[in-house]
């Protein structure tokens, strides 16, 4: 019996009504299927477990310990993933069909729309899915025939998976983020590195200590990328292009895919960026030159380093995806003096490396959110010397931002870039990271612009 026809058989829940959850009960009822749907806040879920389960498909970011899943374990009942699941459809309706994916703290959805736009010009067939976009199962029930899938993982995601096997897999880099969910920085780390292990060949940052450093024990094809010259069998940058070293067919041959001026914005962790991307494409056989169309053709999504306004030598961008401390240092990083917007939910964080590590780039602070205060106390520790204010919330996020803005207007001069990379989450204060983005956004516009 086929796992699609046995499911018939047999009593279904789905743990969680969001974008996932939803994407799998719509799959199953397009082929008859009934499924219990389980979510502490939508309207119409169950809350509680009161009946016997044969299989329970887990949507991201449900922690094990949660009273639903742990139910549903004592019972007995098969715990997967909706990835677990995705896999198990793909073996029957589309066995032929390849997979490749990637997985970092940061970078992901850059990288992975990378990915979409060198399919896009290549005579290969594929679409980037899962934590970018629609779900696995979306995608393999739309209908569409695809060479490839390329995944974008979180660690949700593959905290819970075993089953899908990939081609080639990237690994851009690992650094402390949502330990408040997975308890600590081992555990997290230990759930980006499951996808190595199902990996025939693992595409990884070499100048990413904690992914160089993890990955040791990972037994498959290692090709590292760099942003200098690259040794035989890895990428990296020579002058102004990037280069292959390591699918060449000849060890000695080096192939140039890209010019640095291709690759918009160019900085280093976006340049680092596309090389992940055109690694994933060299392991499933894209061409230099499709993968160097691709590039070049790619342009930066919302929210990300997004340039709002230039006026009186002062820059004002927004890169409020920087969700947590290793995006901010990116994009700090990337600017010589910029005074800083930041705060939020930090996740379980810390924030003084980042000081540290951009001090020197700083100019001055400007703190919102609930762990504001974890920053302020950061800045007097390790940059005494950088002046910080913490902007009160008067329950009007859109407010909040004049307030930020007109303090950022006060502060720079020409030559600063008034950054907003907060460094955490957005919840606390706005709707989610592209809402404060937008926010900032219209602020600048109204009290800059104008």
């Amino acid at each position: 019996m086929s796992f699609l026809a046995s499911l018939l058989t047999k009593k279904l829940a789905i743990v969680g009504a969001g974008v996932t959850g939803s994407a799998v009960r719509d799959f199953l009822s397009a082929r008859g299927i009934f499924a219990d749907l389980f979510d502490e806040r939508a309207s119409g879920a169950l809350r509680n477990v009161e009946a016997k389960y044969d299989l329970a498909i887990i949507s991201p970011g449900w922690r094990r310990d949660h009273p639903v899943i742990h139910t549903l374990r004592e019972s007995g009942c098969e715990l997967i993933s909706e990835l677990d699941f995705s896999w198990q459809v793909k073996e029957e309706i589309s066995p032929d069909q390849k997979w490749i994916a990637l997985t970092g703290t940061n970078g992901k959805t850059t990288t992975i729309q990378m990915v979409q736009s060198i399919f896009d010009h290549s005579t290969k067939t594929g679409v980037a899915c899962g934590n970018l976009g629609q779900p696995v199962i979306s995608v393999l029930g739309s209908g569409e025939s695809y060479d490839f899938l390329a995944l974008e993982l979180s660690s949700f995601q593959l905290e819970w998976s075993d089953r899908p096997r990939y081609e080639a897999a990237a690994l851009l880099n690992i650094a402390p983020d949502h330990i408040d969910w997975h308890g600590s920085f081992e555990q997290y780390a230990l759930s980006k590195l499951k996808l190595l292990d199902a990996s025939a060949i693992a595409i990884i940052n070499g100048e990413d200590s904690e992914s160089v450093l993890r990955s040791t024990s990972f037994s498959g094809r290692k090709i590292f990328y760099f942003l200098t010259t690259p040794e035989a069998g890895e990428l990296g940058v020579v002058e102004n292009l990037l280069i292959d070293r390591a699918f060449t067919s000849d060890p000695t041959q080096a192939v140039d895919f890209a010019e640095l001026s291709d690759i918009h914005p160019t900085v280093p962790h976006n340049v680092s960026n596309a090389m992940a991307a055109a690694g994933l494409a060299l392991a499933i056989g894209i061409t230099h030159d499709e993968i160097r169309a691709g590039l070049k053709n790619f342009t930066l999504d919302r929210h990300r380093l997004e340039l709002v306004l230039e006026r009186d030598g002062i820059s004002w961008v927004n890169d409020s995806k920087a969700t947590n401390p290793h995006a901010a240092a990116a994009a700090l990083l990337s600017h010589i003096s910029s005074i800083w917007i930041a705060g939020g939910l930090a996740k379980g964080a810390a924030m003084g490396p980042l000081i540290q590590r951009c001090a020197p780039r700083l100019k001055a602070a400007l703190l919102i959110g609930q762990d504001a205060t974890l920053i302020a106390t950061a800045l007097s520790k390790h940059a005494p010397q950088i002046p910080y204010f913490i902007l009160p919330f008067n329950g009007d996020s859109a407010d909040l931002m004049r307030d930020v803005v007109a303090r950022a207007k006060e502060l720079a001069v020409s030559g600063d870039t008034v950054l907003l990379a907060p460094a955490c989450a957005s919840m606390d204060q706005f709707k989610d990271y592209a809402d404060r983005g937008e926010k900032f956004g219209a602020a600048v516009r109204e009290l800059v612009g104008r």
